[in-house]
């Protein structure tokens, strides 16, 4: 079963209360309680030594495993009641509000949030005055990560409209989310209607989403393992280079790739797999010059036959 973001953030709450009941805990049996696989766990607590009683770097839980058992090292030193300075108090105001204003927020976390956002405020004295003066305001991927979030949890539909920098056109599609992960970026894993296939769509391409009232019902199939990247290309899949000037660097913002070498002249020789080279011909339109296909040969010829034949149309 797919775990969306907020799940994941009750799960490693209650994780931390039940390792400080359970020094040594076998790991087996974690997982097991938690209804997660070990990999899911192990998972978790890689994330849990970055957290603790302050941001500013000190008072972290020091929780390892050998694979076996689990270990918290510290138990004692975050278990005295927390003290929020001044600044910590702001800044966890104004990430609070801000977060409860985000589109598609379930409304009873949106409640259980502005209930604790207010206990702090009292709490919290003059800071909650200091904070009042601030805002912050989320950029259009934070809406749409919300829906996906929400679209999991309520296991709904959604319909999108997706821009596709391999074919550089926007597309409309039903997707069945299936969970959201970041790797450099934010995705979500889904089954496309339109493919009939599983696809995975980077949320700051999402020009539009809707939620719908149709009921997710992706078919079951098998997670992959992210832990190596999202891009696994196969070993068989042909490679292609290509070279970019200055003005062509965002190909490598925007394609997953191999390697990225810088060139004297500021620009990049990138290299990729796919399993269909074809389809990168319109990339060498699009990057005129700032940039070409340097192989295979068939492709790059492919693509100056192409650009010949477009400057013919705009001469006839």
């Amino acid at each position: 079963m797919a775990t969306n973001a907020i799940d994941q953030t009750r799960r490693m709450l209650s994780l931390v209360t039940y390792l400080r009941e359970r020094p040594g805990a076998r790991v087996s049996d974690v997982a097991r309680a938690f209804g997660i696989t070990e990999d899911e766990l192990i998972a978790d607590l890689d994330v849990l030594p970055m957290c603790g009683t302050s941001f500013r770097g000190g008072d972290l839980l020091d929780i390892d495993t050998d694979g076996d058992r689990i270990w918290w090292h510290n138990p004692d030193d975050v278990a005295e009641p927390l003290r929020l300075a001044a600044d910590e108090a702001t800044a966890l105001l104004v990430a609070a509000r801000a977060v409860a204003t985000l589109p598609g927020l379930r409304e009873g976390d949106r409640q259980a949030l502005l209930r604790a956002t207010a206990k702090l405020e009292a709490a919290a004295g003059e800071a909650a005055g200091a904070s009042a003066r601030l805002s912050v305001t989320f950029e259009s991927e934070g809406g749409v990560f919300a829906d996906v979030d929400r679209a999991i949890a309520e296991r709904r539909r959604l319909w999108l409209r997706y821009y596709s920098p391999a074919r550089d056109e926007l597309t409309e599609r039903e997707v069945d989310p299936i969970r959201l992960f970041a790797v450099g970026h934010t995705y979500v894993e889904a089954w496309c209607r339109l493919s009939e296939a599983r696809r995975t769509f980077r949320l700051d391409r999402v020009a539009e989403i809707r939620l719908l009232d149709a009921p997710a019902d992706p078919p079951p199939i098998e997670l992959r393992d992210l832990s190596e990247g999202l891009v696994q290309p196969a070993t068989e899949d042909p490679e292609v280079s290509i070279e970019v000037g200055p003005g062509g660097r965002w190909v490598a913002e925007y394609y997953p790739h191999d390697s990225a070498e810088e060139l004297p002249d500021g620009g990049l020789r990138i290299t990729l797999r796919t399993p269909d080279p074809a389809s990168l011909r319109r990339l060498g339109l699009r990057l005129g010059r700032d940039g070409r296909i340097v192989s295979p040969q068939a492709l790059a010829d492919s693509a100056r036959q192409a650009a010949a034949q477009a400057l013919a149309a705009y001469d006839d």
